[in-house]
């Protein structure tokens, strides 16, 4: 069984031969190929050959094109920090929306024109052309929160919430169709998936999340769906307060970070809802060892259930050892779910 089929048997609740393997690989995927960060964020060219590289190498199940948040806002215009071998960081003290009234004057810029957005679609596609129906294509955006928190500032939005209720609802308005329109793009590239990363909603408690978040995040769910593609959902952080809402969105797939326990997530979500990670990124995969990154992984699996998918809280962390990635993986091929 290939890789593409076994992330969608699993997610369509048909058998399959092994545990789906889905970490988030981006410093790590970089290192491996031997490019420099920089190249990888903005080359799509490199970021498709450093992914193919490991995947080939480890045999994984997917490929992806996250490289970090700033796509979009830079596109929009934010300023955005440069690194050699790290990934691009915005400006917070000049975020773009430092001013709220530039939000009625800002377009959001075509997806196939913008330099950062239109070089991750050609990364899809990059990779789509390579991995043919071997490996799911895995597309990237924004969530609601994050992408908001990118364009005016997290602390100013944290306030927002508060002061200013009706200019949050236009700004998730605004950010909402952009990620829509990026996401679209990323799926006439080739993508089967698309991950939504949110981070920033795991700082909001459970009310402004159900107001101001979920309904964002649930049209994005549906547009990508009526594009015909699956959805995973990472939210990195504490999201334990409102997991019983992002189940409601419809997402084939929801990560589960390290700080919240697998048991808890899964009597949130209902025992059909796949979930997927868990691990704690740096104690467990990168200082641990590959025995017990084995056995971590069998304790999340006994607690998620066969609606499983094996991978880290977050990302891969830069450093991993490949004894201990490779634990990852050989978990996943070890553990029959047919």
């Amino acid at each position: 069984m290939n890789g593409r089929d076994r992330i969608l048997d699993l997610v369509h609740g048909r058998p399959t031969d092994c545990l789906p393997c889905m970490p988030i690989t981006m410093m790590f995927a970089s290192d491996f190929a031997g490019a420099r960060y920089l190249d990888y964020a903005t080359d799509h060219r490199v970021q498709a050959a450093a992914q193919l590289k490991l995947a080939e190498h480890f045999d994984l199940d997917h490929v992806s094109v996250i490289s970090d948040p700033c796509c979009e806002a830079a596109d929009c215009g934010a300023e955005t920090a440069w690194f050699d071998d790290a990934p691009p960081a915005l400006r917070e003290e000049r975020s773009l929306l430092r001013d709220k009234v530039s939000l009625a004057s800002l377009r959001a810029p075509d997806p196939r024109r913008g330099p950062r957005m239109s070089n991750r679609a050609q990364a899809v596609k990059d990779l789509a052309g390579a991995v043919g129906r071997g490996r799911l294509v895995e597309g990237w955006i924004e969530g609601p929160c994050a992408e908001a928190a990118d364009l005016r500032g997290i602390n100013r939005l944290m306030l927002d919430f508060y002061d200013d209720p009706d200019f949050v609802h236009e700004l998730m308005d605004f950010v909402v169709e952009l990620e829509i329109s990026f996401g679209r793009a990323q799926v006439d590239a080739g993508a089967e998936a698309i991950g939504i990363g949110d981070a920033a909603a795991s700082l909001i408690g459970p009310a402004l999340y159900e107001e101001f978040v979920w309904p964002g995040e649930q049209r994005l769910v549906s547009a990508m769906h009526d594009a015909g593609v699956i959805c995973r959902l990472h939210i990195c952080g504490n999201n334990r307060r409102f997991l019983l809402s992002a189940a409601r969105l419809g997402c084939e797939i929801i990560d589960i970070d390290a700080p919240v326990p697998m048991a808890a997530a899964r009597q949130a979500v209902g025992v059909e809802q796949v979930l997927c990670g868990n691990l704690d990124p740096v104690r467990s995969i990168h200082d641990g060892t590959p025995d017990e990154i084995r056995v971590r992984f069998a304790a999340c699996h006994a607690d998620a259930g066969s609606r499983y998918i094996v991978g880290g809280g977050c990302e891969i962390p830069r450093g991993t050892s490949l004894d201990n990635f490779q634990a990852i993986v050989d978990f996943a091929r070890m553990t029959s779910e047919s």
